[in-house]
């Protein structure tokens, strides 16, 4: 069991950093760049980054929080109560992120996807965009609380 423990853990760490470093990434650079293009550029830019993205980042999402939840369900079988509460917390953070991306950022990738694929501007691309922008830097700070989670649960397994 502790080879199964520690291996869900090192995925869930693994699979959870990809994620974290994007938004990382977004709120850091593609955030302050994107506010110094135009609409058409902001929709073909944004659309093309989200139309591969919302394709390809789930596979990580969904490893990372799979592999957190076995983690935490292993280290409470285990007895283990640190590594079982710190994936626990981790995985608590890993689901509202998922809420509030649902929520807020996929319509937006949806809008932006779909313009950009259309080769149109889309309409309010700037206001898109905020809303986009607007929950950034609380998806980045729960993905911090689900990796600091999941490094507190290898430290303590």
């Amino acid at each position: 069991m502790e080879a199964l423990l520690l291996t869900l853990a090192v995925v869930a760490t693994m699979a959870n950093a990809v994620v974290y470093g994007t938004d990382v990434f977004s709120a850091l650079v593609q955030r302050p760049a994107m506010a110094h293009v135009d609409d058409a550029a902001l929709t073909s830019a944004m659309g093309q980054i989200h139309r591969f993205g919302d394709r390809r980042m789930p596979v990580p999402g969904v490893f990372g929080l799979v592999a957190t939840v076995g983690t935490a369900a292993v280290a409470g079988f285990e007895g283990k109560t640190t590594p079982s509460v710190a994936s626990g917390v981790a995985a608590l953070a890993l689901v509202v992120w998922l809420a509030i991306y649902n929520k807020v950022s996929a319509p937006v990738n949806k809008e932006l996807t779909g313009a950009a694929l259309d080769c149109r501007v889309a309409p309010d691309a700037r206001g898109l965009q905020r809303t986009w922008d607007s929950v950034i830097n609380v998806r980045v700070l729960l993905q911090a609380v689900a990796l600091g989670g999941m490094c507190v649960a290898l430290a303590a397994s």
